[in-house]
């Protein structure tokens, strides 16, 4: 009797002699033949399903290099029926010019090696290659056997976290060597090394983004650039754009500027060179820097706030002159030079007569205007290299520098003379006129007299014109000792 053969796609139910079923019973040769084969193909479906699920490439190439087998039907956009028989290097890709790991032509298995690959439309796509080499029974490679997943959009977010991390590893950089300072000009060399070394530049330089009408101020610098560096700069910062931006100087260095607008101080920008012949500065560059500019911008502030500060210590708030205390540091170490250079130098004390009474009469605005119009006048009439000072009240002191007895009675004529005129209009009859007493002392060198000496002497002179009648000067009596 014939036995019955399994329907195709099932198990046969009957048992055959030598050839086991699967749940363990015999079934006959040509239907466990069938069952084997359909079970094989099946678990050979379930694994390239699983496979093909999982990989967005799966490859196998022979000896020649040509692609024998590929899933999916739709590599990475090429059709798989398009590059079967293919030599598998044309899809390599090349990344940043330059092509990288091939892995249809490896000697050793690999894993999660990264491998450019080229799309249909030029473009690049970067995989994850797990593969092996096929070996024949001598051992001769005959072939590779792989699979790949697409990682681009993995690796570009993984580069702008690096990117980041970077950023703000120099900028923790830059923060460790600013705190190690006190003075703003200490924290920025130590800001711009520090940005040097990180963007492999030639040299850094901050510059005001205004100039003087003529050519870039440099504010702060580390190395020293040429005119066409700086000339490249400021045509960059002319534009209004805030961001990073680069160019070719004339003499081939390559230039990068980020603008810097702050609150207390002029506006400026820091620039980036480097030498002759290197590459541009790339996006991950510009965005270093770009970063790094929020930290030039407080130091710059800083630098602000600190000679504002210092200039506040120094000066007189209502007339911008120096006050008493800046005004004797100054004075005692100029007589130390011209002692040295043997050169006199003359003291004059000036007192505004009749200001009680304008106050009085006309209120304190009218006084402060009043003492405005003589910090003014006394500008005028002297030496921008001579020292004026208010040491307070209506109260004024004068140093000049090389100069005698005569020199400061000619200057002290004009005062007398001018300051009538000049501060009338404050009077409106009901107080007397405002008028100038002055006392002049001059210092000889070699002859040992102290600056409180001259002081006094110059006080004194002054107190006499008071007491004869205001509105004129006297020179102290006791000029060489």
């Amino acid at each position: 009797m014939e036995q019955a053969i399994a329907p195709r796609g099932r198990i046969a139910e009957q048992a055959s002699p030598g050839m086991p079923r699967i749940d363990g019973t015999a079934m006959d040769g040509a239907a466990g033949e069938q069952a084997l084969r359909e079970a094989l193909l099946d678990s050979r479906q379930r694994w390239r399903d699983l496979v093909t699920m999982a990989a967005d490439l799966v490859y196998e190439t022979d000896s020649w290099g040509r692609l024998v087998f590929l899933a999916p039907d739709n590599v990475l956009g090429w059709s798989a029926a398009t590059l079967q028989g293919q030599p598998a290097e044309l899809l390599l890709a090349e990344a940043d010019g330059v092509c990288g790991f091939n892995p249809f032509r490896i000697t050793a298995p690999v894993r999660r090696r990264r491998a450019w690959l080229r799309r249909p439309d030029g473009t690049s796509v970067c995989v994850a290659i797990a593969a092996a080499p096929l070996f024949d029974a001598d051992g001769q490679i005959i072939g590779t056997r792989g699979l790949g997943q697409d990682v681009t959009e993995q690796d570009g977010h993984d580069a702008r976290i690096a990117g980041a991390l970077r950023r703000c590893e120099l900028l923790d950089h830059i923060l460790w060597h600013m705190r190690q300072e006190v003075l703003a000009e200490r924290m920025m060399r130590s800001a711009l090394e520090a940005l040097v070394a990180a963007l492999g530049a030639e040299g850094c330089a901050v510059v005001d983004m205004l100039g003087d009408g003529v050519a870039p101020i440099v504010m702060h610098q580390v190395g020293l650039p040429d005119a066409d560096v700086l000339r490249t700069a400021m045509n960059l910062l002319e534009s209004d754009d805030m961001e990073p931006s680069q160019a070719v100087a004339a003499d081939g260095k390559r230039v990068m500027v980020c603008p810097s607008r702050q609150r207390y101080s002029d506006q400026a920008g820091f620039v980036l060179w480097r030498e002759h012949g290197s590459r541009l500065w790339d996006g991950d560059e510009l965005a270093l820097a770009s970063s790094a500019t929020g930290i030039i911008r407080v130091i710059l502030e800083h630098d602000a706030i600190q000679r504002e500060m210092a200039r506040l210590a120094r000066t007189d708030s209502l007339t911008g002159l120096l006050n008493r205390r800046a005004f004797l540091d100054e004075v005692t170490r100029r007589v130390d030079r011209l002692e040295r250079e043997e050169l006199p130098g003359t003291m004059m004390f000036v007192d505004l007569d009749n200001f009680k009474a304008l106050n009085d009469y006309r209120g304190h605005d009218v006084g402060d205007e009043a003492l405005s119009i003589v910090a003014t006048l006394l500008r005028q009439t002297f030496r921008p290299t001579d020292l004026v000072a208010r040491l307070g009240g209506d109260e004024f002191a004068v140093w000049m520098d090389g100069a005698d007895a005569m020199t400061a009675a000619e200057r002290a004529e004009s005062l007398r003379t001018g300051t009538p005129e000049t501060l009338g209009h404050l009077s409106q009859g009901q107080e007397p006129a405002l008028t100038m007493s002055i006392g002049i002392a001059t210092r000889w060198p070699g002859q040992g007299e102290d600056i409180d000496s001259v002081i006094h002497r110059a006080d004194q002179a002054m107190y006499d014109v008071k007491r004869a009648g205001r509105g004129h000067w006297r020179v102290s009596q006791t000029e060489r000792l």
